[in-house]
């Protein structure tokens, strides 16, 4: 059939089972808002408050679901306002596809209104991305954009589209779905190799980044765990990944990790890296880190290996079916002594665990706990409520933490809680620190509008926590431009003022009837938890540190 260019894209979108798009109009898109009208029983879109908003709600998206998130902007600001969210997605490997409008071909180069050479801006930051000026080409880069994105190592592709092709006229031929490319395990060169030295270890320890999430490997990570006695650290991008009640299961490791899961992968002879990238927030000075362990490691993206921490095995391959491959070649053995030094840190770890009263970080996590539901997804902002969510949260099922690791993107957490539920249909809860609140509490709009279930938990410590926390024990208390001072902001009226619910809270008794209310809401509500300024996340790594030097507490 002979449709516009603008329906084209759109019957591709639906063909390729996309059900939700999230953006903005505008005057370069205004064919494509104007098919999206006429497709509206078929396609939903979730107008957000600003362009980034909807970049986030893509990733979330994507993130809880695993499918391809999808988002539209127009040119000029509207395409330059989705950077930060497709870099975001791609630091975070997630698979996304934004969409862009451009001015007519025949005015591309000549500085016309609001165009801008977002393929190039974008290029860095992108699998791929492709700039249409042929409309017969439109449904074949649809296509080939929903299989890049989630083929192999996912990430995002952006396609902009001329405004020309979006009003011509060109015949369309409905194709089935693209599927990603076939995973594949790594070949049977190294896997005996890396059984070896699996199975000659005295400490092994199995570390987990986003890769192995992407895989969906929570099945095998585990029995490999039990096969081989060996205690499971998590990257943050891969935290929900292995259930928080699973044994040998030590959670976050690296800067702001568990003292157990950091010490046990300082100490371990062989180091099991699956999906992992090793940054310097899992490493510190990467020159000291792991120096007489043997470093297994698999990962899809063969870039990857050997980039930071030096392997003395790659297996490059889907993290899933290359263990697999290996499982049949690990001989099942007990390590009781790796064993007992494992307790011997969980031991250490509970003597100096926060155990204070009050309205502590901590426990307002242990309280979101109680209401935490196996399906409801948590999506932190950026900073250090993002480390307390880590620490303290529990999850029972994969895909179910969502934060914005690599690029550590502050604004991120109101979009990427949005997108999250219009993928699952389950309540989503953020945790946001009031820095990261001010840069997206407009987006609070869209989800009042659209009823989203959403219980926001506000730390509110009057600060930007993070830095600050730097500037108190690394800059000799300095506090350059980290104390917000927004005392006269009521984050309770404001929230009312978008139609949600608030309350404010100060005591432990106030808690738990405030997230009682929140979490039995259909709609949006924000509960914001005062906490006091100086609170710190630790431990801590201080700055070009090792493991060695972890901070325990304030003092050491």
């Amino acid at each position: 059939m002979v449709l516009k260019g603008a329906d084209i894209l759109v019957r591709s979108l639906i063909d390729q089972g996309c059900e939700v798009v999230f953006g903005y109009p505008g005057g370069s898109v205004i064919d494509i808002y104007d098919s999206l009208y006429r497709y509206q029983d078929e396609i939903t879109h979730i107008l957000t408050s600003h362009e980034q908003h909807a970049a986030h709600a893509a990733d979330g998206y994507a993130r809880a679901t695993g499918k391809v998130g999808v988002c539209i902007a127009t040119s000029g600001p509207g395409c330059t306002n989705l950077v930060t969210g497709i870099a975001t997605a791609f630091l975070d490997s997630v698979p996304l596809v934004a969409i862009t409008g451009n001015v007519a071909t025949a005015n591309i180069g000549t500085d016309g209104f609001q165009e801008i050479d977002i393929t190039g801006i974008t290029l860095p930051i992108t699998k791929h991305n492709y700039f249409v000026s042929d409309i017969s080409e439109l449904a074949d880069v649809v296509r080939e954009a929903f299989e890049i994105a989630s083929s192999d190592r996912p990430g995002p592709v952006l396609v902009d589209i001329a405004k020309d092709v979006q009003v011509d006229r060109y015949d369309y031929q409905r194709r089935n779905p693209v599927v990603p490319d076939p995973r594949e395990a790594a070949g049977d060169e190294g896997l005996a190799q890396a059984a070896t030295i699996i199975n000659n270890a005295k400490r092994p320890f199995i570390y987990v980044g986003g890769g192995a999430l992407a895989s969906e490997a929570t099945k095998e990570v585990i029995a490999l765990s039990e096969a081989i006695d060996a205690p499971i650290g998590n990257s943050l991008m891969a935290t929900s990944l292995i259930p928080s009640d699973t044994p040998r299961f030590l959670g976050l490791e690296g800067m702001h990790g568990h003292y157990s899961s950091t010490m046990a992968i300082k100490e371990a002879d062989c180091i099991i890296a699956l999906g992992a990238r090793f940054n310097d927030r899992s490493t510190g000075d990467r020159t000291k880190f792991a120096r007489k362990a043997k470093v297994v490691r698999i990962d899809i993206d063969e870039s990857e290996l050997s980039k930071t921490v030096s392997g003395k095995v790659d297996l490059h391959g889907d993290v899933k079916l290359t263990l697999q491959r290996l499982y049949p070649l690990i001989k099942p053995q007990e390590r009781p002594d790796w064993a007992a030094r494992i307790a011997e840190l969980k031991e250490f770890e509970a003597e100096n665990a926060d155990v204070r009263e009050g309205m502590t970080p901590k426990n307002v996590m242990l309280a979101v706990n109680e209401h935490l539901e196996p399906e409801m997804t948590v999506t932190t902002d950026v900073g250090q409520h993002q480390m307390w969510a880590a620490q303290y949260l529990r999850f029972a099922r994969p895909r179910t933490f969502l934060t914005s690791g690599g690029l550590g993107t502050m604004g991120f957490g109101m979009g990427a809680a949005i997108g999250a539920h219009f993928g699952t249909n389950k309540r989503s809860v953020l945790v946001i620190g009031d820095g990261g609140f001010a840069m997206c509490l407009n987006d609070l709009a869209t989800a009042v509008t659209n009823k989203v279930p959403l219980t926001v938990i506000l730390l509110n410590n009057s600060v930007l926590g993070m830095v600050r926390q730097w500037q108190r024990l690394f800059y000799e208390e300095r506090f350059s431009n980290t104390t917000l001072d927004k005392r006269v902001t009521d984050y309770v009226a404001l929230a009312k003022a978008f139609g949600a619910g608030a309350q404010r809270v100060t005591t432990t008794d106030e808690l738990g009837p405030a997230l009682e209310e929140a979490f039995a809401s259909d709609t949006p509500y924000l509960v914001e938890c005062v906490i006091d300024k100086d609170e710190l996340v630790m431990p801590m790594l201080p700055p070009g540190g090792t493991l060695d030097d972890i901070i325990v507490r304030l003092g050491d």
